[in-house]
């Protein structure tokens, strides 16, 4: 017979699965882990946050499902950096032994007691000196101060493995966050835009468009100002792009001076309008040299777009993305393609 923790499990993936199939969501453990946990309605902020992904993409993007997974179910535990999950195993075998002998102290100390208290109930009946009474009030100190001390020990130990697993969760999630996004630019990286455009070409390609944006004579920047600038330059750029990025648009910083934007549920023509007013808004900026007291206000970038078409693979549609970004630059650059 099954029992109540198995149906109840049964039950969740019974609602899970249905979930899953209908977004398109690919049966990894991490995907499994975070439906499971979504039909479990345990933890609303999670829910609501999944929710919110999946109205704006219609299915949840690797990226977005390891970014939840992250921050509402992941065990430091059970993650899979092998250095941490060694010191992480060895504390929990460490704590589990002390525990264990702490376990067995208060098992022995009960023991002790039970016997002693048999001595006072004697003392009724069989008038036990008072050099007897004081010896079993003395065992009972003796006793009392050694389970009391097995006690701190354990104590002292759950709090220096908290100390120490706290350290390696900010290490965990540091390391989790390098894994996705860019050091320079704070934005989603190239290996997060490889897996979301692949997930979202064969998960919900409907009106999916991709926007390639390439800062205008980057080089010049970098070889006028320095590369110093040229970051200040790039930071700034992915910083106003991102502010630009409406619902169901992620912005990736792409390789060198060139961002990726991923649209989901648009159309060619809304996602050249959303192009068009992040060119226009990067026109506005206007960046300061302190070392030599000059004002850079000619900050441009070319836009190249494409919409998802029937048979498209993640390359193709990078592909024509990269070809009206090329016509961009051929026709004099600071523009959209295409018209």
């Amino acid at each position: 017979m099954a029992s109540p923790l198995l149906k109840e499990s049964a039950a969740k993936l019974k609602k899970a699965i249905p979930l899953m199939l209908k977004h398109q969501i690919p049966t990894t453990p991490t995907n499994y882990a975070l439906w499971y946990a979504y039909v479990g309605e345990k933890s609303p902020s999670l829910n609501q946050h999944l929710d919110n992904v999946v109205s704006q993409y219609s299915t949840c993007p690797p990226s977005q499902s390891e970014r939840l997974y992250r921050e509402f179910l992941s065990d430091p535990v059970e993650l899979d950096l092998v250095d941490m999950r060694q010191n992480l195993d060895a504390m929990v075998t460490e704590l589990s032994q002390s525990l264990k002998d702490t376990n067995f102290d208060a098992d022995q100390f009960q023991h002790k007691i039970d016997k002693s208290y048999t001595k006072l109930h004697k003392i009724e009946n069989d008038g036990f000196t008072i050099e007897e009474v004081l010896s079993v009030v003395k065992n009972l100190v003796q006793d009392s101060n050694e389970i009391r001390a097995s006690a701190k020990h354990f104590s002292e130990q759950l709090a220096k493995a908290q100390a120490e697993i706290d350290s390696l969760k900010h290490q965990l999630k540091q390391s989790e966050h390098e894994m996705l996004f860019d050091a320079l630019t704070n934005s989603l990286n190239r290996r997060a835009f490889n897996n979301d455009l692949k997930a979202m070409v064969e998960q919900q390609p409907d009106g999916l468009c991709l926007i390639i944006a390439d800062i205008d004579h980057f080089k010049v920047f970098n070889d006028t100002y320095g590369h110093q600038l040229g970051d200040h330059v790039l930071k700034s750029v992915s910083k106003r792009l991102e502010e630009s990025c409406q619902d169901g648009t992620k912005l990736y910083r792409f390789g060198g001076e060139e961002f990726a934007l991923i649209v989901a549920k648009s159309e060619i023509r809304r996602a050249r309008h959303l192009a068009e007013s992040m060119r226009r808004s990067l026109e506005k900026l206007l960046l300061k040299d302190k070392r030599k007291g000059t004002t850079i206000n000619k900050i441009t970038a070319s836009f190249g777009v494409a919409e998802y078409k029937t048979n498209d693979s993640d390359s193709s549609l990078i592909e024509r993305a990269d070809k009206q970004l090329y016509e961009a630059k051929r026709l004099g650059r600071n523009r959209v393609m295409p018209i």
